[in-house]
């Protein structure tokens, strides 16, 4: 009886385990520029794909040493918890395949090697089912080296986007609220709150997504999300940004160049902007480009740069970190994005080893909670040009998966009130 029930005890635990959220794992510091995108590159990070639509991963290692990595494919439900299904239901063809196409940098101080996949290709088929997935790439001795997220959608549903000020007069110049609505098969409209599921990004930064949320009640054919609160995010700022594809000369962004093992880019100082009124400043949303002059092929003819950034600011930190924030490493923070206060100069200073390229980025307060304020430097303003992301799942009764069945997408520039 006691093994009987040791074993019970287990097999729930092991259960519970494994209904964890899956995480992305984050890559060692000699693994660079991870690109993730479908058809099209505007979006690095965690890409959304129409079903049939090719998924690309690029990355450098700078050890430069022509390792073997491998890929894997998971599929996961929408909160990111395993599924049960298996790998022949979700993906055609096979995965856990070395990644061939790689060349070695050219003409460059820093040597790498430059990593390119493509999905579909002659080996792994492409994506059956819509949903959540999940990429993983692991070296030669199968440890796992680092994974991203990605999502593909079946166009079923259709979800109209419309974005207002918040009804909160403490918040109607600081926050934006995303509405919306979702048209779809009478089927789908059945028992909405066990069946339909809602994800609603910030510039396809999933880390800040809303997630939860039900309907309130449906017209028609029509589920209506019209809450306040629940689906407002800060408005935040215009990111600001460098562009050094011109290695040896200053720029409008870079004040001074210097050469020693790498090249070394030094910005302009940047003040923080949180007392300031908005000025519009056009982004591209935190994203970033490749690109190197006068390069025929950016991938390995790039140059790896230190760049040195410097932050004017005179309030009270009360214990957090000021970090530099942006999708060039996926909206994460960790000890590269880290820049510290220097009495000398009285100046918040730090670097970071990046890619040739035009990239943006913004300070952000780290908390000693671990919470981002991305507003305590740059202020949160409703005018900031945002672009909002609505995904909407679908789990039919006794089904095994969750379906990614619509995207609606809408931009702050439309804003009411």
């Amino acid at each position: 009886m006691k093994k009987y029930s040791l074993f019970v005890f287990i097999l729930i635990l092991s259960l519970k385990l494994s209904a964890q959220p899956a995480e992305e794992t984050l890559p060692p510091n000699y693994i660079r520029s991870i690109q993730l995108f479908g058809n099209s590159q505007g979006n690095n990070g965690n890409p959304i794909l129409r079903m049939g639509e090719r998924l690309t991963l690029k990355f450098d290692d700078i050890i430069g040493d022509e390792a073997d990595y491998y890929y894997t494919i998971e599929h996961y439900n929408y909160d990111w918890t395993p599924n049960q299904l298996a790998k022949s239901e979700y993906l055609t063809g096979f995965d856990d395949i070395r990644i061939f196409n790689y060349l070695n940098s050219y003409n460059t101080l820093q040597p790498f090697s430059h990593y390119e996949l493509r999905i579909p290709n002659e080996d792994t088929g492409g994506f059956k089912l819509s949903g959540n997935y999940m990429i993983k790439i692991f070296n030669g001795e199968k440890e796992l080296v680092f994974s991203r997220k990605f999502m593909v959608y079946e166009n079923i549903a259709r979800v109209r986007v419309n974005l207002r000020r918040s009804r909160d007069l403490e918040f109607i110049d600081k926050k934006q609220v995303v509405n919306f609505t979702i048209e779809s098969q009478d089927l789908i409209l059945k028992n909405p709150d066990n069946t339909v599921n809602v994800l609603i990004a910030q510039n396809h930064n999933l880390k800040t997504a809303i997630t939860n949320i039900k309907p309130q009640y449906n017209i028609g054919n029509e589920l209506v999300y019209r809450y306040d609160s629940e689906t407002a995010f800060w408005g935040g700022n215009e990111y600001i940004q460098f562009d050094n594809k011109e290695l040896r000369a200053p720029t409008g962004d870079i004040s001074s160049v210097a050469l020693n093992e790498l090249y070394h880019h030094y910005l302009f100082p940047d003040r923080t902007r949180a007392n300031e009124p908005y000025t519009y400043n056009p982004d591209i949303n935190g994203q970033f480009v490749i690109r190197s002059l006068p390069a025929e092929n950016p991938s390995i003819e790039a140059e790896y740069v230190w760049v040195h950034f410097k932050l004017q600011n005179y309030s009270e930190l009360n214990g957090g970190e000021v970090h530099i924030y942006g999708a060039f490493n996926n909206f994460i923070l960790d000890e590269s994005t880290h820049i510290k206060y220097n009495k000398n100069s009285d100046l918040y200073e730090g670097a970071r080893l990046f890619k040739q390229g035009f990239y943006n980025y913004k300070y952000v307060l780290k908390r000693p909670d671990g919470m981002i304020d991305e507003g305590f430097f740059t202020g949160n303003f409703d005018e900031t040009e945002n672009s909002y992301q609505v995904l909407v799942y679908y789990r039919s009764p006794g089904a095994r998966y969750d379906r990614l069945i619509g995207v609606g997408t809408a931009n702050s520039t439309t804003i009411t009130n």
